[in-house]
């Protein structure tokens, strides 16, 4: 739940500013539909224009929801709705691909509309404070829309991310109790806690008794990468799948020994095909030649 009294306090914003925002929205609001106008015959020749608003009916449905966004900023009721409505504004523009350098120059030039409007009839003095008022409670707005971007953005990285290691470390299952696992790149903590989180999933989902780790695709390997590889084989143990490790060359076999990594508990292979050919054994089968 959002505290609304925590932010206002943070941005400053008393009663009296919202006061005065409001009087401010008493002339500006009517005037809406001429700033929303302005405002997109100003837009019309940036890239962002062609972009995203080409189609006439989101054209008139964004021109609607621009003018709803600071009808709302006007009336100055700061409550719980309203910051929701900004930071489904800034999660928005993040799922469209919407950069924050245009929503920042879209509120700066519908601020200087604004100021453009009243400046030369109205009481100087108070006409400033309006503007000082109104500025707070923008930047208040701006900075949830900004959170909010930023949020759904590493969404969407994550997301990404995600779906980019489900695709270079597919867990195989190439025979019936037998899982395989090529390891290619760079293996630290997070994508290794990862792997072990998909080896881990696949192993209940088939139960099978023998998980073979192909590392000859493993750029590095030292002191982190040997004990990743260890912490992954004793829980595929713990969940009754006997864990190889293949593709140990002599230079990453020296490597391990120079580093005086404990490996007791782990069986290694050279070759993906010895790896294949104990992992069958071990479910009491057998390649025999034609």
């Amino acid at each position: 739940m959002v505290d609304v009294k925590s932010l206002m306090k943070v941005y400053e914003i008393s009663e009296r500013d919202l006061q005065l925002v409001g009087e401010l929205g008493e002339r500006i609001i009517p005037l809406l539909d001429d700033y929303v106008e302005a405002f997109y015959d100003w837009l019309e020749p940036q890239p962002e224009f062609l972009q995203f608003f080409s189609d006439k009916n989101r054209l008139a449905r964004v021109k609607e929801a621009q003018k709803n966004y600071w009808h709302q900023t006007f009336l100055a009721n700061i409550d719980e709705g309203h910051i929701q409505s900004r930071e489904y504004l800034g999660a928005h523009h993040a799922k469209i691909g919407l950069s924050l350098e245009s929503y920042f120059s879209g509120v700066s030039k519908s601020l200087s509309f604004f100021q453009g409007l009243f400046l030369e009839d109205s009481d100087k003095e108070h006409f400033h404070q309006q503007q000082i008022s109104l500025g707070k409670l923008v930047h208040l707005e701006t900075s949830i829309v900004v959170q909010a971007y930023s949020a759904m953005t590493q969404q969407k990285i994550e997301h990404q991310s995600r779906t980019l290691l489900e695709m270079s470390t597919p867990v195989t299952s190439i025979w019936e109790g037998v899982l395989m696992l090529p390891i290619v790149g760079i293996l630290d903590s997070k994508r290794a806690q990862d792997l072990m989180h998909t080896v881990l999933a696949k192993i209940g989902e088939t139960s099978a008794k023998v998980i073979i780790l192909d590392i000859s695709g493993v750029a590095v390997v030292d002191t982190a990468v040997a004990n990743h590889i260890i912490k992954i084989t004793k829980a595929s143990k713990l969940m009754g799948c006997d864990c190889i490790v293949s593709g140990l060359s002599p230079a990453i076999a020296q490597t391990i020994v120079e580093l005086g990594i404990e490996v007791d508990s782990l069986t290694t292979t050279a070759t993906l095909s010895n790896a294949l050919e104990n992992a069958l054994t071990t479910i009491g089968q057998r390649i025999v030649a034609a």
